[in-house]
């Protein structure tokens, strides 16, 4: 298949089914995203930027050790006691300076009350987001599934892999060109978009590398050929 644009591909939903289909049946339910909270799951969209998972898993644990894990304690903290809390994820004084930069939109817009943004239109409410400093495309997506719970699907290094080495997308494809691609082919269902992600999250770290990838052991090998 000639990789050119994705308007002039003529791909229909059924390979993104069958996708779906071969990595649910190979891996089960991933239950992403590991939070007890809403706010929990934002902290960590905005600390996973440029890390690992479990470094985001070891500050949000310190968070929750100092009872500090809330929109009004991280609003009233000072931002260097919070980048010492959250050090585990790296660029801990970038990611505090960005933490509090949501809060502030959080109590300047909502007057600090989540849920009322969260209850905002989808469309509006990620046109929101990406006006607060450090919060791009993916963390805003990320916030808007799986806090707010709205059909908004995620794209990540994972998955832009994944479909260009199964010939679905072009290497170049912007963002935005990429989560159309699925919203424009999918039902726009939460729950889908949400176990799809993290799917494909899982099938990039355990068989799609960037350097060894372990093509026959994948169970997506003969995709598209």
């Amino acid at each position: 298949m000639e990789r050119t644009s994705i308007i002039e591909m003529s791909i229909n939903k059924q390979i993104l089914l069958e996708l779906y289909d071969k990595i649910f049946e190979a891996f089960g339910p991933r239950r992403w995203w590991p939070a007890e909270s809403r706010f929990e799951v934002i902290v960590g969209a905005i600390l996973t930027q440029n890390t690992a998972w479990r470094n985001v898993e070891k500050s949000i644990a310190q968070l929750k050790a100092k009872n500090v894990l809330s929109p009004e304690s991280i609003y009233n903290m000072p931002v260097k006691e919070l980048a010492a809390l959250i050090r585990p994820a790296g660029y801990y004084n970038l990611k505090a300076e960005r933490l509090k930069s949501f809060m502030r939109f959080l109590y300047n817009g909502y007057g600090g009350n989540l849920n009322r943004l969260l209850g905002t239109e989808m469309a509006a409410l990620r046109k929101e987001l990406l006006t607060v400093k450090g919060v791009g495309p993916e963390t805003a997506d990320s916030i808007i599934l799986y806090a707010a719970e709205k059909p908004s699907f995620v794209v990540d290094t994972y998955t832009n892999r994944v479909l260009y080495r199964h010939h679905l997308v072009p290497d170049d494809a912007s963002y935005d060109m990429v989560r159309d691609f699925f919203m424009d082919r999918l039902p726009r269902k939460t729950a889908l978009y949400n176990e799809y992600h993290a799917l494909l999250v899982y099938t990039g770290k355990t068989f799609c590398s960037k350097t060894k990838p372990k093509c026959l052991q994948c169970p997506l090998q003969g995709l598209n050929q």
